[in-house]
C-alpha cells in the first residue's frame, strides 16, 4: 500500500480543479484512456477520476517523489479507474505509454525547459488518434505580452529559479503543436489569468 505520508500538497490545485473539470467535461471522450502528463502531486487525477467513471486515467511524472505522492493520493481516492503512475519525461523521444484517447497536461510547460513543451507536442502527435484532444492549462503570454501584472511577476520569479523556465508565448506553443499535426481549437479564459488550450490531432 502507498504511504499516506508521501502525499505532497499544492494549494493551487484546490483552487483550479473545479474550473478545469468544467473544461474537461466538455472535451474528453466518453470512454477510453486519458494520459495525464506531469501529474505532479497527484491531486488533480485523484479528483478528476471520480467524475469520469467510464474513463481510465493514467497518471505520469518523471520525478520519483511525485510518483509516490500520486500513488498515495490515488489510493486515498479509492477510484478503480486510475492506473498505477508511470515515469514519463515529456521531453523524452519515447514514452512508455501503450495508448491514449486524450492527454491532459496542467501547469507544466512554464515550470520546465522549452524542450519539454516540444517533447509534449511530439509525443502527443505520435500517440493520439485523429480528432483526440490535448488539454493544456496554465499562464500564457499573448502576442508577446503578459496578460496581467501577476503573470509578469510570476514569469520573473520562474526565470530567477531557472533561466530555462518561464511563461510561454501562446503563439509559440501553437506553432510547436502545428508542427506535430495538432490544431489549436480553443483558448479558454480561466480564473487567475490562466488559459485552457484545447488542441486536437488532425489528419
Amino acid at each position: 500500500m502507498p504511504n499516506p505520508q508521501a502525499r505532497l500538497y499544492a494549494p493551487a490545485t484546490e483552487r483550479n480543479r473545479a474550473p478545469i473539470l468544467t473544461v474537461l467535461q466538455a472535451v474528453l471522450p466518453e470512454r477510453g484512456t486519458v494520459l495525464e502528463v506531469a501529474s505532479g502531486t497527484g491531486q488533480h487525477v485523484a479528483f478528476f477520476a471520480a467524475h469520469f467513471p467510464r474513463l481510465v486515467w493514467q497518471p505520469s511524472d518523471p520525478e520519483p517523489l511525485h510518483l509516490e505522492s500520486i500513488a498515495a493520493w490515488c489510493a486515498e481516492a479509492g477510484a478503480a479507474n486510475i492506473l498505477p503512475p508511470i515515469a514519463v519525461d515529456a521531453a523524452a523521444e519515447q514514452w512508455q505509454v501503450p495508448r491514449a484517447d486524450a492527454i491532459v497536461c496542467i501547469n507544466m510547460i512554464h515550470i520546465a525547459p522549452w524542450r519539454a513543451c516540444l517533447g509534449l507536442m511530439a509525443g502527443t502527435g505520435k500517440l493520439l488518434p485523429e480528432g483526440a484532444p490535448l488539454v493544456l492549462y496554465g499562464p500564457f503570454k499573448q502576442a508577446g505580452r503578459h496578460t496581467a501584472p501577476s503573470n509578469e511577476a510570476f514569469d520573473q520569479a520562474l526565470r530567477a529559479q531557472d533561466p530555462a523556465w518561464g511563461v510561454r508565448d501562446l503563439e509559440a506553443v501553437e506553432r510547436a503543436a502545428e508542427a506535430q499535426g495538432l490544431v489549436l481549437e480553443q483558448a479558454l479564459p480561466m480564473p487567475a489569468n490562466n488559459l485552457s488550450l484545447i488542441l486536437r490531432k488532425g489528419r
